[in-house]
């Protein structure tokens, strides 16, 4: 008998694991797998475009969550470590979306913090790969962290941003989107 309730204990904690929902991240500017418009298009270094952060919206937080980190990270740059597009930090755990052109101030929430891109700045830097490549892919991260803030400035890099984020993150959703040229 002792191993029948033993069994159905843990039978219960799984449903009830597999039960809870998990964050999500959408966008209403993209769709998972779809292609980045001209708007989330780098404006430089032989890119025409409107160089707009998207419009983001998040659910799911986990029990726990006191602030939030949204990066977004070109796998496929030819650079040998990939591209820091955009990192944002110290997003409040009340937050559950940015607007579009949120970057550089315009929508941010109180006390979130850009970092420098590989561009060189913070802010957004859009897509801008080199032509003739593949589409390469926009993998946009938002992490759920047990901290309230991280100790970085603007000047801290996306590689920065992104080992503190894991180092405190408690879950993380993605979304990854595609622009070639």
């Amino acid at each position: 008998m002792k191993r029948m309730t033993t069994a159905v204990l843990a039978l219960l904690a799984a449903s009830v694991t597999t039960a809870r929902a998990e964050m999500q991240l959408t966008s209403p500017d993209m769709a998972e797998g779809g292609s980045l418009s001209l708007a989330q298009v780098f404006n430089g270094f032989g890119c025409e475009g409107g160089n707009l952060s998207p419009a983001f919206d998040w659910t799911g937080a986990p029990e726990g969550t006191k602030s939030f980190v949204l990066t977004a990270y070109d796998p496929d740059a030819p650079t040998g470590s990939g591209w820091w597009h955009w990192t944002v930090f110290n997003i409040p755990a009340d937050t559950t979306d940015l607007p579009g052109g949120a970057s550089v101030g315009a929508g941010l929430p109180e006390g979130a913090v850009e970092g420098r891109t590989d561009f060189g700045a913070p802010g957004f830097g859009g897509a801008c790969p080199p032509p003739g490549d593949a589409p390469h892919h926009y993998v946009f991260t938002l992490f759920a962290l047990k901290e309230a803030s991280l100790p970085l400035d603007e000047g801290a890099s996306g590689a920065m941003v992104g080992f503190m984020a894991r180092a405190n993150a408690i879950e993380s959703a993605t979304l990854t989107a595609t622009y070639g040229r």
